[in-house]
């Protein structure tokens, strides 16, 4: 879990090495949902400094403002959308905003989700449509709306939809089911979309250090490093170079795709966030006894 101050964030992502040769995305168009933290922000900053315009979108003007001004002092171009990804109507307004402003877009991460963890068989209506709505509907406005923009510009582009490690995580089945949605979406359309000029692809992270880890048990965090055999959480930035490498250039001919990003964990672990049950820990208990 970070614990670093916003300015600390930005400090970081301002100046970490890049992987990618300077200039790969100069004079693209970049949007990223969730772009105001976690791996939505590392993507961002990422790309900006690769000399693309980006702009973050999310709820919270505050921490997209933070993302945006950070980086206008760097003399980077930074900008930003209010959205709230869940209603249709406000994202056909947010993505003409953003063409008015800039022209153009070249690629769109759709980063923004959100979940808790939970016995599946404790969550409420609210809880589960929550879940379901941003997590794939609003997905799904986000990539229908930029696509009717490819269309009638006749540009095309590229999307990457950041979705969960596809084995092994246990305690949000809702997330799960919404992601699986979203793959599903990502795969058929990467057929459909591909005559208007639009590749669509997914990243799968595993456990990865954000902000987002203080909705999990202390417990349990302290548990991912080991999920995979690599023995370490991967980092929001780690995950930024599969989305870009994904989504840019480097990836022209990658198409309905699922990039799985997690130390190797869907191989050999198992990831609990609500801590793991006494049924299956006995199981674990008597393999390791037996092994001895």
């Amino acid at each position: 879990m970070s614990n670093e101050a916003p300015q600390d964030a930005q400090t970081e992502l301002a100046e970490r090495p890049l992987s990618f040769a300077p200039g790969l995305l100069k004079g693209k168009v970049v949007v990223v949902s969730g772009g105001g933290s976690g791996i939505g922000r590392a993507t961002a900053w990422m790309a900006v400094r690769l000399g693309a315009s980006v702009v973050v979108c999310g709820r919270s003007e505050e921490k997209l403002l933070t993302v945006a001004e950070a980086m206008r002092e760097r003399r980077l171009d930074g900008d930003f959308e209010v959205v709230d990804i869940r209603e249709r109507a406000r994202v056909e307004k947010a993505m003409q905003n953003i063409w008015d402003r800039h022209g153009r877009v070249d690629l769109l991460v759709n980063s923004a989700g959100g979940q808790f963890p939970q016995a599946a068989i404790d969550y409420s209506e609210k809880g589960w449509n929550t879940v379901i709505n941003t997590n794939l509907n609003g997905t799904w406005h986000m990539m229908q709306q930029a696509a009717l923009k490819w269309r009638e510009t006749a540009t095309g582009g590229s999307i990457v939809n950041v979705v969960v490690v596809p084995q092994g995580l246990h305690g949000v089945a809702h997330t799960c089911a919404a992601r699986a949605g979203v793959i599903a979406l990502s795969q058929s359309l990467s057929v459909e979309w591909a005559p208007l000029g639009i590749r669509v692809n997914c990243v799968a992270p595993g456990a990865i250090r954000t902000e987002g880890w203080t909705v999990y048990s202390e417990e349990a965090r302290s548990k991912y490093p080991a999920t995979n055999p690599l023995m370490r959480a991967g980092t929001p930035w780690e995950i930024a170079e599969a989305i870009l490498f994904a989504g840019g250039p480097t990836g022209g001919f990658i198409n309905g795709e699922v990039l799985t990003v997690d130390g190797g964990g869907q191989h050999w672990g198992e990831i609990w966030t609500t801590g793991k049950p006494e049924y299956y820990a006995r199981a674990t208990r008597l393999w390791d006894d037996s092994a001895r």
